[in-house]
């Protein structure tokens, strides 16, 4: 309500929708085929996935795994998954900052030449977290090693997010911007489906003792195999036509930051884009994502092998949904349509799911004692998990194309990679952690959602009256 009301003091901040933009900064375009669309796609895609699964490893091993290895035992064991969770959040927190170094040469010196450099960076500290010592070995320098390696995953992922989509972006048409940078979008979960594949069949090739001792290394070595393929086909992409002819013109700003953050209109919208959008969308992603596995895992106590088979087979179901509902807001708009009735749809909803995942566990555990659920259970707990992820998907399809044609060309690189990155950097990178210390202090495991579904609900209120338009907007 706080923000309702500074957004209503003064209605200057609710900017109407940007006009067209006149055919010269585009006239001159070459036409772009469909095959070489699909290339850039394809190639942009590949080596976000990549990104995403360098990040997203750590997090899907950060409870049960890195917590007992890197942190000092407690008497509450919930303080070692906190401790983990914290440093996992802790790459979310600095996205923002990555989010300005990286938008600043992504808008300066190009898109192509910035996400090759975001790349080699995710990739490397990635790689090296696999020859982390443990807390055993050296102490308190194995949480800080990890800790810092983690800061740099951050950096770079700020960067690499609005590369991708803003160059898929300026190479799509018009009318399917919506369609075309989908396919960027869905990599999030499907980096997150591939870590997640990678762990369990280590985890299944192992036993538990080879898996918890050195096992776990094993994704972490695999990512560097992946960076160096798709570094050669990223090498190789041509700068996004758009910013080739801004470029060719001498319209690239000299300074992006300012005018992104300075100019009372484009701070309007970077303002209204965090909370009207992507604050929101950020708690929704990783509540379901990645809270929902902390809950049935480690507060509910299910396997660790049926947990994560649980969330891969209702991401798998689910996460295609995105390129769909993507498509679907090139035709009906993406804001109020679809977008702003997912994060309705999650507010609604989170308490009873939860409650019923709750329930079904506790059942199953009283039909068959132990960790493992029976058949019953575990599809309803897929279910449940597929709903989230669906709503999800509603938000997370559209929202790149919505972010790309909030913001002019010559700063646009920098003015959507802000808001997305505060929005999921610190609103939702943080929401495992929050919604885990959360229960930790009250003793009720419901207790998580109040942190996501508020700052959801204030979201849809700022987003649904005060966010306009821009559906099929001329880059």
């Amino acid at each position: 309500m706080i923000v309702l009301t500074i957004f209503s003091v003064n209605s200057k901040l609710f900017p109407k929708p940007r006009p067209m933009q006149s055919p010269p900064d585009t006239a001159r375009l070459p036409a772009v085929g469909n095959r070489n669309l699909w290339n850039v796609i394809i190639a942009a895609s590949l080596g976000t996935l990549i990104e995403w699964y360098d990040f997203f490893i750590f997090g899907a091993l950060a409870a049960l795994i890195i917590g007992p290895q890197y942190f000092p035992q407690n008497d509450d064991p919930l303080i070692q998954t906190m401790s983990a969770l914290a440093t996992f959040a802790a790459g979310f927190i600095v996205r923002p900052f990555g989010a300005l170094v990286f938008g600043r040469l992504g808008d300066v010196v190009g898109r192509k030449h910035t996400f090759l450099v975001t790349l080699l960076l995710m990739g490397g500290s990635t790689f090296a977290i696999a020859f982390v010592p443990t807390f055993a070995q050296i102490g308190y320098a194995a949480p800080f090693i990890l800790l810092i390696l983690r800061l740099v995953q951050g950096l770079a992922l700020g960067g690499e997010y609005g590369g991708a989509t803003t160059y898929v972006a300026e190479y799509a048409p018009d009318n399917r911007r919506g369609f075309y940078v989908s396919f960027v979008q869905i990599t999030a979960t499907g980096g997150l489906v591939l870590s997640i594949s990678v762990i369990l069949a280590c985890r299944t090739w192992l036993n538990a003792g080879d898996f918890a001792a050195w096992g776990w290394r094993i994704p972490f070595l695999a990512s560097g195999l992946l960076v160096v393929g798709s570094y050669f086909i990223r090498r190789n992409m041509a700068e996004s036509p758009v910013f080739a002819q801004l470029k060719t013109e001498g319209r690239v700003s000299k300074n992006p930051l300012r005018e992104s953050f300075t100019k009372k209109e484009n701070l309007r919208l970077v303002l209204l884009a965090l909370f009207g959008l992507t604050a929101g969308q950020g708690c929704v992603y990783y509540t379901v994502h990645f809270y929902s596995s902390v809950f049935i895992g480690t507060l509910l106590n299910v396997d660790f092998v049926q947990t994560n088979q649980i969330m891969l087979t209702a991401m798998v179901l689910a996460s295609p949904l995105s390129i769909a509902f993507g498509a679907l807001s090139d035709k009906l708009g993406r804001r109020k349509p679809i977008m702003m009735l997912g994060l309705a749809l999650f507010v609604v909803f989170a308490y009873p799911i939860y409650d019923q995942i709750s329930a079904t566990v506790a059942e199953s555990f009283r039909v068959q004692p132990g960790a493992v659920l029976t058949d019953s259970a575990r599809n309803w707990l897929i279910f449940y998990v597929f709903v989230q992820v669906l709503f999800s998907t509603m938000i997370y399809g559209p929202i790149a194309a919505f972010l790309v044609e909030l913001f002019p060309t010559h700063i646009r690189y920098t003015s959507l990679s802000l808001p997305y990155h505060i929005g999921n950097g610190i609103f939702g990178g943080l929401t495992p952690f929050i919604a885990t210390a959360l229960i930790s202090a009250t003793g009720n495991n419901m207790a998580g959602l109040a942190y996501p579904v508020g700052v959801t609900a204030v979201t849809v209120l700022v987003g649904v009256f005060f966010l306009t338009e821009h559906r099929g907007l001329r880059l």
